[in-house]
């Protein structure tokens, strides 16, 4: 949880961009030995003592460069290296053939496979970073295959191979790295999709290895990871001369029959996170009267909370339905120009509806979308797993498409704005794939606007504060398995109050 907001994430062609004007630089020493070196340091520091067993696995491009010049530093300090060459040495580049020939200068063995019955402390894998641009068979399949099935740490150099280094989708198979050293800048496929899975976690596992580059003075990028600085930046320590008024009312439609939950939950979560105010409009025809765990919630029919002129930020969706007077009375939140965050029912509606979609591009306030991937194909008229494949190009369309801040639900939440900058969320585990967390989130976001955040800000801290709130669970053994929607708000406020005030 101890990553700061701003922390830049690269394409793979910045990526390449940055290389070429690295290689540039007079005077400077190769990219591939600075990063062979600094990956043979975070295996040292991996392994601990000397003697302990590595294999190396080195590909046909230059990752397997680094590969053979972090073989060459681990053998030089007295590590037991094994190295599988899974490649050409004809086909290599001048800098990958000169790197390999260090390691027999040093005398370094290359096999064509691993070594039978070999266990060893570390795996290396060099086999292919960012890249790869088909999906995996064959030899190298089977090669990932068997190295998943050994036992200890795997360390991934720049990007566990078979990753696209771009979506974090799987290309064919994957080699499940427990961490990962990547060079020069992040990659969105490090942190979203499936490449947490197979790359580690940022809070440890992920090391960034800049290479001696400034990459923020050398290339502009449009991509940040969200980490705790994400709530300095939406809110501010409170005055002690402060009153309700001054934190703003969110106002919560929702709750159609069967559903009144979801627009509790969201209510709950939008008065612990400090908002002055809460109303429920709930469309339930038998709506309660209070709720009696928090009775501090205003509950009223949905008109009233139009016609008071009293909400700083709408939250429209949770538990609302698709029935027609769910449909008029989204049309109104739309034409009452007050800030909005859009939620499951309200995005269906929005999705089937051109009126609906020309009333939001009318809003003339800001406006977050909180869409899992279904409902993002809904809203893009295409299918769940086109989202899926390119996660950051579809959060993106979504801004673009429908002037909004979209957030696109899922591992690696990504936030992306109508200016196509976009921001990977850091923090929550598969203890959050639970029913009301959405809801949460959707009132976390309503009561930051409320409170005088922007949309962009307001999204970017509460999604990363709702993660962050899942993660805390875990570590205190209330998680992952189990965790509810209501557990995270109570462990929200904590974590706000600890980073805030």
């Amino acid at each position: 949880m101890g990553l700061e907001l701003g922390l830049p994430v690269y394409l793979s062609a910045d990526i390449r961009a940055l290389e070429r004007s690295a290689a540039e630089r007079p005077g400077a020493a190769p990219l591939m030995q600075l990063a062979g070196l600094a990956a043979a340091e975070y295996a040292r520091e991996l392994l601990g003592e000397y003697g302990r067993k590595v294999l190396v696995l080195a590909g046909p491009g230059n990752n397997g460069g680094d590969a053979f010049e972090a073989a060459t530093h681990l053998k030089n300090w007295f590590y037991r290296v094994e190295l599988v060459f899974a490649g050409d040495e004809h086909q290599l580049s001048e800098d990958a053939l000169a790197a390999l020939r260090k390691w027999r200068a040093c005398g370094g063995n290359t096999y064509a496979a691993p070594p039978a019955a070999l266990l060893p402390d570390l795996v290396v894998d060099g086999l292919f970073g960012i890249g790869l641009a088909r999906a995996l068979e064959g030899g190298y399949a089977e090669l990932i295959a068997g190295i998943n099935r050994l036992p200890g740490r795997k360390l991934a150099l720049d990007i566990a191979s078979g990753i696209n280094a771009d979506t974090g989708a799987v290309m064919g198979t994957a080699l499940r790295a427990t961490h990962t050293i990547t060079f020069i800048a992040l990659k969105p496929g490090l942190l979203t999709l499936d490449g947490p899975d197979h790359c580690g976690r940022l809070d440890g596992a992920i090391r960034v290895a800049d290479l001696g580059l400034d990459v923020r003075a050398m290339l502009e990028n449009k991509g940040a990871a969200i980490g705790a600085e994400s709530l300095r930046q939406a809110l501010s320590p409170r005055p002690r001369n402060f009153h309700k008024g001054m934190a703003g009312s969110v106002g919560v439609l929702g709750g159609a029959h069967g559903m009144v939950g979801a627009a509790v939950l969201a209510g709950r979560a939008a008065l612990k996170l400090g908002a002055g105010k809460v109303f429920l409009g709930l469309l339930s025809e038998h709506p309660p009267d209070l709720d009696y765990e928090q009775p501090e919630l205003m509950l009223r029919a949905p008109r009233e909370l139009l016609e008071t002129g009293m909400i700083s930020a709408f939250a429209a969706g949770p538990g609302m339905g698709t029935a027609k007077s769910a449909e008029q009375m989204l049309r109104d939140v739309l034409d009452a120009g007050v800030p909005l965050v859009l939620d499951a029912d309200a995005l269906n509606l929005i999705a089937a509806s051109k009126t609906l979609q020309a009333r939001l591009y009318r809003l003339g306030a800001a406006c977050v979308l909180t869409p899992h991937p279904a409902e993002a194909a809904r809203l893009l008229a295409c299918t769940t797993a086109q989202v899926q494949a390119d996660r950051l190009k579809a959060a993106i369309e979504l801004a673009q498409r429908y002037r909004a801040v979209a957030v696109l639900k899922g591992n690696g939440s990504i936030i992306a704005c109508p200016d196509a900058s976009w921001m990977i969320n850091t923090s929550g585990n598969p203890g959050m794939a639970s029913a009301g967390m959405g809801d949460v989130l959707t009132g976390m976001i309503a009561s930051l606007l409320a409170q005088g955040a922007n949309a962009r800000t307001a999204a970017a801290a509460a999604v990363w504060l709702h993660g962050a709130a899942g993660d805390a669970l875990a570590q205190t053994g209330k998680g992952p398995i189990g965790i509810s929607a209501g557990e995270v708000i109570d462990a929200a406020r904590v974590l706000l109050n600890q980073t805030i005030c």
